[in-house]
């Protein structure tokens, strides 16, 4: 007998962004009028005690995080979001008790990536016992129920494994589905890549692809938020007259690993002068060229809406004014 799907999210759209602690990017520097939703990144779950823990160092702002950002946007939601593995049942509570505490509208689980069949079920089953603890802290504190989402693979799939989606969709307001880093210098160095594909007529592995999966698994559309990177990469072309996607290359450029947040992109690559801008509509990407150098830029689509990694790689609110 088929499960019926529960709704625990109202709003109609989705507009988001992390912030990352260890980036320094200041709160009080975020327009948080661009978007719906802030998820702050991150709190850990001790791999030996398996107990929600947020270090000294980030206490203080994590504890002001909701309060800043509403300052400019009141309507504005806030999620904690948690790395690490699977909890146990103290821990549940614990996270729910937490974010309450310091003032958090909602939980973000973002485990990358659960490597056995076991460790699927059991994510299964933590969904499950999330919301259950989430219902029994709003009822034993007459509040509402706090937001839960995950962050997940581009794809239902993962390594052959599924990811449990039935539970998922009945005990999740949604997911966030990272529909990037389908390649990089560090790991294809060879060949200029589309790392944010929304479209990949060669493989499988593109932003379309994946939220297809997700949709014939049995997740519903509207409880699906569609990843951007506000970064692109750059390889150091072999041919500057073969500038393309899948052009030869030879690895990384200006950056360690090519790594290029959108403000370094738009400033100091495109800004500088000399730079051509392209889209290729095979991919539905963005990328610019200058002599040998390659970047690729995302700026994509949603469905339920879009979650942005990061805030502060944006170039004056650019990406989050066109999004």
């Amino acid at each position: 007998m088929a499960l019926k799907t529960i709704s625990f999210f109202e709003k109609k759209v989705v507009k988001s962004s992390y912030w990352f602690f260890d980036s320094a990017y200041p709160l009080s520097d975020i327009d948080s009028t661009f978007y719906t939703h802030l998820l702050c990144a991150q709190a850990f779950v001790d791999p030996n005690t398996f107990q929600l823990n947020i270090s000294k160092s980030k206490t203080a702002q994590f504890s002001v995080f909701t309060q800043t950002l509403q300052q400019k946007n009141p309507s504005l939601k806030t999620l904690l979001s948690i790395a690490g593995g699977i909890a146990d049942d103290s821990a549940l509570s614990s996270m729910a008790s937490n974010a309450s505490l310091i003032t958090f509208h909602g939980l973000d689980l973002d485990w990358e990536f659960s490597s056995t069949t076991t460790d699927m079920t059991k994510l299964g089953l933590l969904f499950k016992e999330w919301r259950e603890a989430v219902e029994k802290e709003s009822k034993n504190f007459n509040k509402p129920q706090l937001l839960l989402t995950a962050a997940v693979y581009y794809s239902s799939v993962f390594r052959s494994l599924s990811y449990p989606a039935e539970a998922m969709e009945n005990n999740l307001d949604w997911i966030n589905v990272m529909a990037f880093d389908f390649g990089a210098p560090t790991w294809k160095p060879n060949l200029t890549e589309a790392p944010a594909a929304l479209y990949n007529p060669f493989s499988e592995v593109s932003g379309d692809s994946g939220i297809s999966s997700w949709i014939r698994a049995g997740f519903l559309a509207r409880k699906i938020v569609f990843g951007l990177p506000y970064y692109g990469y750059a390889w150091k072309l072999k041919d500057a007259n073969n500038h393309g996607f899948l052009a030869l290359a030879n690895g990384a450029d200006i950056t360690a690993d090519g790594a290029l947040g959108y403000t370094h992109i738009r400033n100091r690559i495109i800004g500088q002068g000399g730079a051509i801008t392209a889209f290729n509509y095979t991919f539905a990407s963005d990328y610019c060229y200058n002599g040998t150098t390659w970047v690729l830029y995302a700026k994509g689509k949603g469905l339920l809406g879009y979650f942005a990694w990061r805030v502060g790689l944006d170039d004056n609110w650019t990406l989050s004014k066109t999004v």
